[in-house]
């Protein structure tokens, strides 16, 4: 028995043989904290949603229902000018919602509600400047019809990585996991 290596032993790192291997494939681009478990579409899917029912609840409320009017097609047809307001108002307040939310509090509210958490890959902080680039990257699920293919497409990717990262993750270098599921040390920043 001493000629041989014990299995247990197989794993330099002490994490499971899974995660050594997929770790030596992508060792300059893997580094998430060990025991992390990484969030799924559906829990992504609807934080999303809860967030789009927050920001959108509040501008119908301050506007007095106003902006509704970005969807009604006879309103771009008659007032093109008060369309395009309509929607930079919607795309702003999104936006700001998703920047400073992630600021704040590492994650968006809806986020928050799913217990879900934003982080860099190697499960550090994320930056303002990061913060800016995801948001503004976000918005184009807010545009009708396109919002259905870029969706669809993006929640196949999440099924086909392994880091369950969408094409804006990947960008940013981010990935969403279960707030939970991370080691207090990369937990301090999360509200």
């Amino acid at each position: 028995m001493a000629d041989h290596d014990s299995p247990i032993s197989l794993s330099p790192s002490g994490g499971s043989l899974a995660r050594v291997i997929v770790a030596e494939q992508n060792a300059d681009h893997w580094k998430i904290p060990e025991g992390t478990i990484l969030a799924s579409a559906t829990r992504r899917g609807t934080a999303f949603a809860i967030d789009v029912v927050i920001v959108t609840t509040v501008l119908m409320l301050v506007t007095r229902f106003q902006l509704m009017n970005v969807w009604n097609l006879k309103t771009w047809e008659d007032s093109t000018h008060h369309s395009l307001a309509y929607t930079f108002i919607l795309l702003a307040s999104h936006w700001l919602y998703w920047r400073l939310t992630g600021i704040m509090f590492s994650r968006s509210l809806g986020q928050r509600s799913m217990g879900l958490a934003v982080l860099v890959d190697d499960g550090s902080e994320m930056t303002s400047d990061m913060w800016d680039r995801r948001a503004f990257r976000k918005l184009v699920y807010l545009i009708p019809i396109v919002n259905l293919i870029v969706g669809s497409y993006e929640v196949a990717r999440i099924f086909q990585r392994h880091t369950h990262q969408t094409n804006i993750d990947l960008s940013v270098g981010s990935i969403v996991a279960q707030a939970d599921s991370l080691p207090p040390a990369n937990r301090r920043h999360i509200r």
